[in-house]
């Protein structure tokens, strides 16, 4: 791949463009409303398309299509479908209760409707989230950018791209708060799409033009690996049906770790329902409404949006893994090559790792795939380049192998489906050596902890293509860079405001100044946003390692559980039942992250069931509903409460946005039956 003048000129030019307009557009911010409401007056398809760029970043873009590259396939478009049946139930259930209190933040909402114990307890797990999130989002920016600079031959360090992709995002926020961020997602939601819809053309006409083999998924639920190769008649259509097929089906087997059929039930509505309803870095742009209707049309209009989004996501991240699965699987060697010395260090009579010492330049390239050679040199000056000749084989320093640490009860495992395939010999002689390390800790009695293999670089599926299937000196690939680029600051953007929102508002004025006048509070807010985007280069590097996940996807949606189930029930209940107390919202906020966390730690220590995120979050979402439906029940207001209108705006609804909200749910409905079992059949 080559990136060409015309790519640099149309890359900086997209880019500049993008800064500039929100910048121009933002000048005159001088208030609180202005920096962080737009001085509440977004258009309709200001807020449609802020809300479209806002989301789809990194986390669709790279999660997502990584996902949709693994045994998951489309079923992972859920996270889009339903997103676009829960806008239109946000449109018309939520946003006029939320606008008519005139608040600015969504814990602020709690206050108006229990007290301001629970504004504080969701204002400050919404901030500790929000970091994790905030270093999600800018590694897997960066890990793209690693990626196609590594296909064009530069080495870009995964802290270097994420210091510029946090750079970027800074300056406009800094400057010009929600405002800059709506215009500039203006320019870059379309872009967005258009960009993801030209990858999926030229992916397509990729997988119809090669000759080589083409890797694809047997079985979803066991994971396996083919290869198949087609005659140079087969069209791009059909060679992709026939290889993915089995990946075309929304409902996915209810034992999966991923997304199991019994989440599309409950758990990922909740998600779901927070996300878009009550996650004040969406929620942001609707509360900065012009009026009730202006608000349900952008959100309307964001929801057939959504319908589109697998198209130019999924498809393309399926079709990455027929391409490049060796690619993938080179890529993650090097997420292995200390887990791999780690077993080593515990198993010394293991037959599938082998050391030695300074191997010639003849073993190194010839050393077979599947297998791993551990080369212990005296220095680190000849590592790069052995690495580069052969990512299978593992170069170490004498020192860093003596300096290995393992415990005694560790095990070694993967919770990628497609391990046994990848690795079949090291799979077999793992599952042994488990099972030993599992019997002593019994006998002991004590926990065991894990290291975790990955079978492929799933995360690195969109990277694979942008740097293979594009034109090159078409500035096409400058466009699509530029595209993607701005989608991830989008979503950095709308976070760094969210977060310097919630901190300003929610903790600041309230218990720091009171006191605080407009321009304190607007040069707050911009203090918040350099300190968050430093926060978020710092911690994207440390997001990598596969300990944590082997999908930056599966971390941001895992990580939202121990807050959003809690969230959500809050707000329902308040909503539907208005004598709940006061202390129902505090304790049901309180009861999710104990119970969720709970869940979590017994599950990864080995000493509970382990419980599926989705799953988890749908008991967490039961549990907090039955602890508030007790607490009214013994202890319920003597008056229910009245949410009186604090605000100018227009609260009238709209019609029109009514029936495409209904279109915009039948539509997804018959997406769901096509690519079910049944529809699949026919």
């Amino acid at each position: 791949m080559v990136f060409s003048l015309l790519d640099i000129a149309v890359f900086l030019g997209f880019i500049t463009a993008v800064i500039s307009i929100g910048l121009w557009k933002s000048r005159h911010e001088k208030t609180s409303e202005d920096y962080f409401l737009a001085g509440r007056g977004l258009k309709w398809w200001l807020i449609g398309f802020s809300l479209i760029a806002a989301n789809i970043s990194s986390e669709q873009l790279v999660g997502m299509s990584g996902n949709a590259a693994s045994h998951v396939g489309l079923a992972i478009a859920s996270y889009e479908w339903m997103a676009a049946i829960t806008l239109v139930v946000v449109a018309f259930a939520f946003l006029p209760y939320f606008l008519r209190a005139g608040i600015y933040t969504m814990p602020e909402f709690l206050e108006v409707r229990y007290n301001s114990t629970a504004r504080t307890i969701m204002a400050v797990a919404t901030l500790f989230i929000y970091m994790l999130l905030l270093g999600s989002i800018t590694y897997s920016g960066a890990l793209t950018v690693n990626t196609m600079a590594g296909k064009m031959g530069y080495d870009v360090p995964i802290a270097t791209a994420a210091l510029v992709i946090g750079l970027i995002a800074m300056v406009y926020v800094t400057a010009g708060g929600l405002k800059a961020c709506a215009w500039a997602d203006l320019i870059q939601g379309s872009a967005l799409i258009l960009g993801g819809a030209v990858v999926m053309i030229f992916a397509f006409k990729k997988l119809g033009a090669t000759t080589d083999e083409l890797s694809f998924i047997e079985n979803v639920k066991t994971g396996a690996v083919g290869l198949k190769t087609f005659a140079q008649d087969t069209g791009a259509v059909d060679r992709f049906w026939q290889l993915n097929k089995v990946r075309m089906n929304m409902f996915l087997p209810k034992d999966d770790k991923v997304l199991p059929c019994t989440a599309l039930l409950l758990g990922l509505w909740i998600p779901n329902f927070y996300y878009w309803g009550l996650n004040q870095y969406i929620t942001q742009r609707t509360l900065a409404s012009e009026s009730l209707a202006e608000g349900q049309k952008g959100i309307v209009f964001s929801a057939f949006m959504k319908i589109l989004i697998p198209f130019v996501v999924v498809i393309p991240g399926i079709i990455a893994f027929n391409l490049f699965a060796k690619d993938m699987q080179n890529q993650s060697v090097n997420d292995n090559a200390p887990v791999i010395a780690k077993y080593m260090a515990a198993n010394r009579n293991t037959q599938l790792v082998e050391v030695a010492e300074a191997p010639s330049e003849d073993a190194v390239a010839s050393w077979p795939k599947g297998r791993f050679m551990i080369a212990v040199y005296p220095d680190t000056e000849t590592l790069k380049a052995v690495k580069a000749k052969n990512p299978f084989v593992l170069p170490l320093t004498q020192e860093k192998l003596d300096g290995l640490e393992i415990t005694e009860y560790t095990v070694f495992e993967s919770d990628d489906k497609s391990w046994k395939s990848a690795f079949p010999e090291l799979a077999v002689e793992l599952q042994v050596y488990n099972a030993s390390v599992m019997d002593a800790a019994k006998a002991a009695g004590v926990n065991v902890t894990s290291e975790k293999f990955i079978a492929y670089k799933y995360d690195t599926a969109l990277g694979q293509l942008l740097s293979s299937v594009l034109p090159q000196n078409t500035g096409l690939v400058g466009f699509v860079l530029a595209a993607l680029l701005g989608a991830i600051v989008s979503s950095l953007a709308a976070m760094l405001n969210a977060a310097s929102t919630i901190f300003t508002m929610d903790i600041f004025k309230k218990y720091i100044n009171r006191q605080a006048g407009q321009k304190t509070m607007v040069l707050l807010g911009r203090i918040c946003v350099v300190v968050f985007s430093i926060i978020a280069v710092m911690l994207a590097p440390k997001l990598g390692d596969p300990k944590i996940s082997n999908s930056i996807f599966t971390i941001i949606q895992e990580s939202q559980g121990l807050i959003s189930p809690g969230i959500l029930a809050v707000f329902v209940f308040g909503l539907i039942f208005r004598k709940a107390p006061p202390i129902a919202g505090v304790v049901g906020l309180l009861t999710n992250i104990v119970s969720y966390g709970g869940m979590y730690l017994m599950g990864r220590y080995k000493i509970g069931p382990e419980i599926q995120f989705l799953n988890r979050m749908a008991i967490c979402f039961a549990l907090c509903l039955a602890v508030m439906a007790v607490i009214t029940k013994l202890k319920p207001l003597a008056k229910p409460v009245e949410f009186k209108q604090k605000t100018d705006l227009d609260l009238r609804s709209s019609n029109g946005a009514k029936i495409a909200g209904i279109v915009v749910v039948v539509i997804t409905l018959i997406l769901y039956f096509l690519f079910s079992p049944i529809g699949l059949a026919k």
